[in-house]
């Protein structure tokens, strides 16, 4: 009998089915982690044959562990591993694929943030305060009167977006075309993605990076203050990053600089209206706030799977052997909820105060925006429900079919 919708445990060997397509699962996957948790915290995963890891302290090691990385090209041939050929109708996205700082390993990693990372740090972001205020009043002020918002396309979309195309220099005229392409390229990193996600997903990178191949020549004509200026006038150690380069990271920053945080304020605002908490109670001042999105990160995190290669064969401590080049999986959104951590993890505690989730991940590829996303979510929040006396859920948000991005297909609420 199974033990929760869509998962079948065979404990003593460690062998799990888990179908990611089961709508009861998807929409909410805590009674399987739960059972997880109970069962086997590690575990081969049957359908896409590899090994996966739910525990938190497990979690949260293999991500700092440099046995493990993003990439495995650069110590062995795909020869070497038995892989196949790149897709040859694939060629443009993995081509902003190949410079992207999510995937790189050191020392392409460590050059390409070191460039980056100036403009994300606390003190940098720390300045968008005023803007994120700003611009969260004025995108309320535009339905406030309706009494109803579908909120994800009105609010959630419309922050993140704006604000990094702000901090790129890339016009904001441009927002929907540039969610139109990040919407089509992230369907990529789900579990199998069909021939036809692919060719829309290589369309949407050749346009997307056709866009941006325009706006850096007219950067290199025209520098202003902005960050994409600031990333093609960058060196270090006499270097300068290629347009591939910039247009790989350009695209990481548009994409991962909006998509997990329209989830997380979708998941947020859903968790919350369900648990009923007071928003006086929830953002009654800065530190309170900060409990209540950093519980919202844990209980409801948007991105629920990370992978990683075995840069060598590795035996690790529970007996689980891997060859080089073997990939596993780790669930970010499992660990979130890991009894051995959290005390009733299943349950949304926004006063909860027991150390830090995982949902930015850790270690060498910690997020690059999580001051920024944090920042967002810390002043979007509290601005919404105190604009909106009586908010509360007009139907029950309908899940997205995506496992790996955890988040609503739309948000409906009135007040």
């Amino acid at each position: 009998m199974s033990p929760a919708p869509g998962i079948t445990i065979d404990g003593p060997v460690r062998r799990v089915s888990l179908d990611v397509r089961n709508p009861d699962f998807f929409r909410n996957p805590l009674p399987a982690y739960g059972a997880l948790h109970a069962q086997c915290p590690a575990f081969f995963w049957e359908e896409p044959q590899q090994w996966y890891f739910a525990g938190y302290d497990q979690v949260n090691a293999l991500l700092r562990d440099r046995r493990f990385g993003r990439q495995i090209l650069h110590v062995a041939t795909r020869e070497d591993l038995g892989l196949s050929e790149p897709k040859p109708h694939l060629k443009d996205f993995d081509a902003i694929e190949e410079y992207s700082l999510l995937e790189l390993e050191p020392p392409a990693h460590r050059r390409l943030r070191t460039l980056v990372n100036r403009a994300f740090v606390s003190r940098q972001i720390e300045q968008l305060r005023p803007d994120i205020e700003t611009l969260s009043h004025a995108i309320i002020d535009g339905f406030e009167k309706d009494g109803e918002v579908e909120l994800l396309k009105a609010y959630a979309e419309t922050i993140p977006v704006t604000i990094i195309a702000r901090m790129l220099g890339i016009p904001v005229e441009a927002a929907p075309r540039l969610l139109d392409w990040s919407h089509r390229m992230v369907k990529m990193y789900v579990f199998n993605p069909s021939v036809e996600t692919e060719l829309d997903a290589n369309q949407a990178s050749t346009e997307f990076a056709a866009y941006l191949k325009d706006i850096i020549a007219e950067k290199r004509v025209s520098p202003a203050d902005d960050l994409l200026t600031h990333m093609i006038r960058s060196e270090k150690d006499g270097e300068r990053l290629s347009e591939a380069e910039l247009i790989s990271t350009t695209v990481l920053l548009l994409n991962a600089g909006h998509e997990a945080t329209v989830h997380q304020i979708g998941n947020a605002v859903s968790t919350i209206l369900k648990f009923g908490f007071s928003p006086d109670q929830l953002f009654a001042s800065e530190e309170a706030t900060a409990r209540t999105v950093e519980e919202c990160l844990r209980f409801a995190a948007p991105l629920h799977i990370f992978q990683r290669y075995a840069l060598s064969d590795i035996e690790l401590e529970d007996g689980i052997s891997l060859r080089k080049g073997d990939k596993i999986g780790l669930m970010l959104g499992a660990a979130n909820v890991d009894p051995r951590k959290f005390t009733a993890p299943d349950t949304f505690r926004p006063d909860r105060d027991e150390g830090a989730n995982v949902s930015f991940g850790a270690g060498l590829h910690f997020c690059i925006g999580a001051p920024l996303a944090r920042l967002e979510l810390n002043l979007s929040l509290p601005i919404l429900f105190r604009r909106l006396s009586g908010l509360r859920l007009k139907d029950e948000p309908p899940v997205k079919d995506s496992f790996h991005f955890h988040g609503l297909e739309r948000l409906d609420l009135v007040w």
